[in-house]
């Protein structure tokens, strides 16, 4: 079934989402690959505030290639998203409302999905060019220290993901195989 959410994304919006779900996100939503996570990781331990809210937020596992001329960003594909597994359980118990990467993801992170009533979306690897058509803006708002791995803040328009991780724990990579072999 094909949805079109705005981000941030609401509970009820998340909630609403099931694994197998085509989604077409448009609003605002952030980049942060594996430094950036444990840039964050360490501002936690040490009491500070994050860089973004985490309340409802969707963080994209994507670190861009260089922008064309006349383009926001360049190539925009997503990075496998199990690098992120071990940072992504606290910022989804501090709200955050979605993740958008490739791959599968940990018991610990799909418990955290569960808990917090989120969703973990995967966007088409190897299609970044095409991805990045859907960026209508991208502006680093924080650790530009880091290059390609700094937090980047992109507006989207009909930006297409699926369902990987619904937030009943459904698992479309489990599903799909088991569907596949009847």
């Amino acid at each position: 079934m094909d949805k079109i959410i705005n981000v941030p994304i609401s509970r009820e919006d998340a909630v609403s989402l099931r694994a197998g779900d085509y989604v077409y996100l448009t609003g605002t939503i952030y980049t942060a690959r594996d430094a950036a996570h444990k840039r964050m990781q360490d501002t936690l331990d040490a009491g500070n505030a994050l860089p973004i809210q985490m309340e409802g937020n969707v963080i994209y596992y994507m670190g861009p290639s260089p922008a064309r001329e006349g383009r926001p960003i360049g190539s925009a594909g997503p990075t496998t998203a199990s690098r992120m597994d071990k940072y992504a359980p606290k910022l989804l118990d501090l709200g955050l409302g979605a993740m958008i990467g490739k791959g599968k993801r940990s018991q610990a992170v799909i418990d955290a999905i569960v808990r917090n009533g989120s969703v973990y979306f995967a966007a088409v690897g190897g299609a970044g060019a095409l991805l990045s058509k859907c960026i209508t803006a991208s502006e680093v708002i924080a650790y530009d220290d880091l290059g390609t791995e700094a937090i980047r803040k992109l507006e989207v328009e009909h930006f297409p993901v699926i369902v990987v991780i619904d937030s009943e724990g459904n698992n479309l990579y489990e599903t799909a195989v088991k569907e596949y072999a009847r």
